[in-house]
């Protein structure tokens, strides 16, 4: 049964057009909510149980990238105040992608709490990617694979050439501790995939 630490959590992340050109959430297409309605106490989102924890991948086209599939705008979303602080000097947005915000309830509270950090390009990381790291780098790619996995089900239109065979690679790569067996679970179902698509 879920016991929930969290209730009407909601996310709500703005990216720093100087740094990033496109980017697309990947998934949650049922669960967004109206950007004026991240403010709204009134406005149901979902809940986090003891235990469990939410990933949400987003895929981005840095400014400067030759990717992307969008044309350049015409109009320069930057706002005033922000070429005036660049031409002082004074631009502390500059080092980041973009600024999270999370607001959430206590399971017995009616009024929301709002946690906020921004996203640095560079990140706090040191240089060499080890412990914690290097743990955090695995579920990173592992998630990465379950949602290539994922778009591929939709039909991978955003894929490219990355195919199933590259999404086994990637998750059997980094499988790290897997107690219950499900990450092997998702690896033998990623190989069903590819074994029923070749019928």
């Amino acid at each position: 049964s879920l016991f929930p630490i969290a209730k009407d959590v909601k996310f709500q992340l703005e990216f720093n057009p100087a740094r990033v050109k496109e980017y697309r959430l990947l998934g949650y297409e049922t669960r967004a909510l109206q950007q004026q309605d991240f403010n709204n106490d009134k406005v149901d989102a979902g809940d986090i149980g003891s235990g469990h924890s939410v990933t949400a991948i987003y895929e981005i086209t840095p400014v400067g990238s030759d990717g992307g599939l969008l044309e350049p705008s015409r109009y320069s979303e930057q706002s005033t105040e922000q070429r005036a602080r660049e031409a002082l000097g004074q631009d502390t947005q500059a080092g980041e992608y973009g600024f999270l915000k999370i607001r959430y309830k206590l399971p017995q509270q009616d009024k929301s709490m709002l946690i906020t950090t921004p996203i640095l390009a560079g990140g706090s990381r040191s240089n060499t990617i080890a412990g914690a790291d290097a743990e955090l780098m695995t579920e990173v790619n592992f998630a990465t694979a379950v949602a290539g996995f994922a778009q591929h089900l939709k039909g991978g239109k955003h894929l490219g050439s990355w195919n199933l065979d590259d999404a086994i690679k990637l998750a059997q790569a980094n499988k790290g501790r897997d107690d219950y067996g499900y990450r092997t679970e998702l690896i033998q179902l990623i190989r069903k995939a590819k074994t029923a698509k070749a019928m």
